[in-house]
């Protein structure tokens, strides 16, 4: 069967940075990517060369930075008062927020983010929301697994279900 609209994807790949050769990401058979094909959960440009490969299918192609997470930007950098950090007594326990590290946050909409704190001082700390991969160009190479046609109940519900998807 062949990769189209709707077909649950199970495949192996392994992701470097196509301007370094730097290993990124790597999934194998035991912990294979699975996803619904063409719900727009994936980079657009990785479903569009995955369209119409087969069980054991190899697949080897690059995306350009701003095809994928997008380019860097300074518009995604924050400065954040110490008093959002405060915890429990009311102090900021910097340890907690050593230069590189990544924070969970949250947004005013409720939405999760991670930001990278770049700099800590007397009263604020700065952070980039950037995603981790903005500004790379990734390379992908990989093996195709399975594919299958998605249930009725992950088309509606715009996911896999099952082994490596999602459970209810």
């Amino acid at each position: 069967m062949k990769i189209t609209q709707n077909s649950v994807v199970s495949l192996k790949y392994t992701l470097e940075n196509n301007q370094t050769g730097e290993k990124i990401e790597e999934t194998n058979e035991t912990n294979p990517l699975v996803f619904l094909y063409g719900v727009g959960s994936l980079i657009p440009e990785f479903e569009q060369n995955l369209n119409g490969l087969v069980a054991n299918d190899t697949f080897d192609f690059a995306i350009k930075a701003e095809n994928a997470y997008g380019m860097s930007s300074d518009a995604n950098f924050a400065v954040i008062p110490l008093s959002v950090f405060f915890d429990e007594k009311g102090e900021f326990v910097a340890e907690m927020f050593p230069v590189g590290a990544m924070i969970p946050m949250s947004d005013n909409d409720g939405n999760h983010l991670h930001g990278k704190v770049l700099k800590v001082d007397e009263e604020n700390i700065t952070m980039d929301f950037n995603p981790p991969l903005a500004g790379v160009d990734l390379h992908f190479t990989g093996t195709v697994i399975e594919v299958r046609d998605a249930s009725k109940e992950e088309i509606e519900h715009g996911h896999v279900h099952g082994a490596h998807g999602h459970q209810h």
